[in-house]
């Protein structure tokens, strides 16, 4: 998982003062002290009644639950579009840049995801690397994406959403509720089940 150093910078002077003492380990437990550190699988996930698990160090930020914040993106044209114009119908909004290996590896997924359920669900790229929204679109479309890509130039969309690490993908229902998010790469069946299961159960 690509990390954005803008956000993670206060989480990285407190792992400093952990690793004065000889190193540290990361690891999680759900039952015992002494259970084993998950691994970075593709079918953590938080909805409206689970529990947020990230594989690695949790550095974004619980969104689950809130409404999808009001940023102003912009189209491969350079207008503005305000993420409030996103709504409406189930949206799936997928963080990546071009940068990031794992995002790259999980576009041709999303464009698959976008050729089952797009008549019923939308789904945004929003490219936070430094690409303007042209330059995104045309990467991506050599993973057969033919979804809308904006672009996040000064990285708000990020801060507002706390999201630290890259890929990053947001589950919003109709009403603009964030009703799932991921911080890691997905796949397609990933995608499909959280579709199914937060956006098209009810």
């Amino acid at each position: 998982m690509a990390v954005n150093t803008r956000v993670l910078i206060g989480s990285l002077a407190a792992a400093v003062g952990i690793s004065i003492g000889g190193g540290f380990a990361l690891s999680r437990s759900d039952d015992s002290e002494n259970a084993a550190p998950s691994t970075a699988q593709d079918d953590v996930t938080i909805t409206s009644s689970g529990v947020y698990a990230e594989p690695g160090i949790e550095t974004n930020a619980r969104v689950e639950g809130t409404p999808l914040a009001d940023v102003k993106l912009r189209d491969r044209n350079g207008n503005e579009i305000s993420t409030t114009t996103l709504t409406g119908q189930p949206l799936v909004i997928n963080v990546w840049t071009t940068s990031c290996i794992p995002c790259t590896r999980e576009l041709p997924a999303l464009a698959a995801a976008h050729d089952e359920f797009g008549e019923s669900v939308r789904f945004v790229g929003v490219n936070s690397g430094g690409d303007t929204a042209d330059e995104a679109r045309s990467f991506a479309e050599k993973y057969g994406v033919n979804y809308e890509t904006l672009s996040d130039p000064n990285g708000d969309f990020l801060v507002a959403l706390g999201i630290s690490g890259f890929p990053y993908t947001l589950f919003v229902a109709s009403d603009g509720t964030i009703v799932a998010q991921k911080g890691i790469e997905l796949s397609l069946d990933t995608i499909r089940t959280t579709i199914t299961d937060t956006l098209l159960s009810g």
